[in-house]
């Protein structure tokens, strides 16, 4: 089992790679050029700045049991049809059971941006968002 983290654009990156360690699973971050992320206990992979290049290499090296970190829901459905697990920034855990609905919000969602040109911007990330990402990952990794 690898922990993976799609880390363009996640906050949650140090955190991830910490509880990892402590339970002793190898981590992957995975960023582009753009980014500057390093970690002392996780191998660190840069990719080109093209579009999903980050997604497409996380998605041909997933193995069946992994567990991947990314908000991506396109990447997202890509792991579970690899059999692999996948947790949100925030904590939320991603399955067949809830693909369908993320992925139809995400177009519904896209189309209202291009329909009326309103982009909307998050907030300043919270404490207890990263505590529900800190439990949800640590109940992931003690099930293991």
């Amino acid at each position: 089992m690898k922990l993976w983290i799609d880390a363009d654009g996640c906050p949650v990156v140090a955190l991830a790679a910490d509880t990892a360690f402590r339970y002793g699973v190898p981590t992957v971050i995975v960023k582009n050029y753009a980014h500057e992320i390093t970690h002392p206990h996780a191998e660190v992979i840069t990719v080109d700045v093209t579009r999903d290049g980050a997604d497409y290499y996380i998605a041909n090296r997933l193995s069946p049991g992994d567990l991947l970190i990314t908000q991506d829901y396109g990447l997202a459905a890509m792991a579970l049809s690899k059999e692999a697990g996948v947790l949100t920034q925030d904590g939320l855990s991603i399955s067949e059971d809830n693909i369908d609905s993320l992925l139809s919000r995400r177009h519904i969602h896209a189309e209202l941006r291009r329909k009326h040109r309103k982009y909307s911007r998050q907030g300043k990330r919270k404490k207890s968002q990263d505590e529900a990402f800190s439990s949800a990952l640590v109940q992931l990794l003690e099930a293991l």
